[in-house]
C-alpha cells in the first residue's frame, strides 16, 4: 500500500477543514475513505468506540493523529486519508491534533509493517505538521510524501505494488 498513491487513488486529502470536536475531526478523516468504498460506515463508529474506551492511542505526535480501527471494523480495501483542520481539536487527553491521518487497514501485518513506516518517514520532516497545515493544494501535500521517499524507514518496502 504506497500512501501517495492511495490518496491518490481515493481523493482523499482534505485541507482547512472546520471541526469543532475530535469526534467531528475524526469523521472528516474517515468521510473520504467511506466515500471511496475503502472502508464501510461503521468504520467510523468503530474508531470512536475504541477511543472513548482505550483513549486517544493514535496521537503518534504532537498535531497529528492517525484514526484507525481492526481491519474487521469495517475495512474493504487498504487506504488513506489526510486531512489538515483550521483549528486544532482537543482529544480526552488535553492532547490538540490539527493533522489527521486515516489509516485502513486489511491487516495488522499491512499497519505495521508498510503503514506505520511511510507515516514516519512523512512525519520526521522537518516542520512536518506546519508544513502540512500551509498546504494549499493535493499536489502540495503529494510532493512532501515524494519527499519523504529516501526515508531509512522506508528501506526494503516494495512500495510499487
Amino acid at each position: 500500500m504506497n500512501l501517495k498513491q492511495a490518496l491518490r487513488e481515493n481523493h482523499s486529502i482534505r485541507l482547512g477543514l472546520a471541526a469543532s470536536s475530535w469526534q467531528e475531526a475524526v469523521k472528516l478523516a474517515v468521510d473520504p475513505l467511506i466515500e471511496s468504498g475503502a472502508v464501510k460506515p461503521e468504520y467510523y463508529d468503530a474508531i470512536i468506540e475504541s477511543t472513548e474506551e482505550y483513549g486517544p492511542y493514535y496521537i503518534l505526535m504532537p498535531g497529528m493523529a492517525m484514526p484507525h480501527a481492526r481491519p474487521e471494523a469495517g475495512v474493504n480495501r487498504d487506504a488513506f486519508s489526510l486531512v489538515t483542520l483550521q483549528d486544532s481539536v482537543t482529544f480526552s487527553d488535553g492532547k490538540e491534533v490539527s493533522v489527521l491521518l486515516a489509516l485502513a487497514a486489511t491487516s495488522s501485518q499491512i499497519h505495521t509493517s508498510v503503514a506505520i513506516p511511510q507515516i514516519i518517514a512523512l512525519f520526521e520532516l522537518e516542520n512536518s505538521i506546519a508544513r502540512l497545515e500551509s498546504c494549499q493544494s493535493e499536489e502540495e501535500v503529494l510532493a512532501m510524501i515524494e519527499e519523504s521517499k529516501d526515508s531509512p524507514y522506508l528501506e526494503g518496502l516494495d512500495l510499487d505494488s
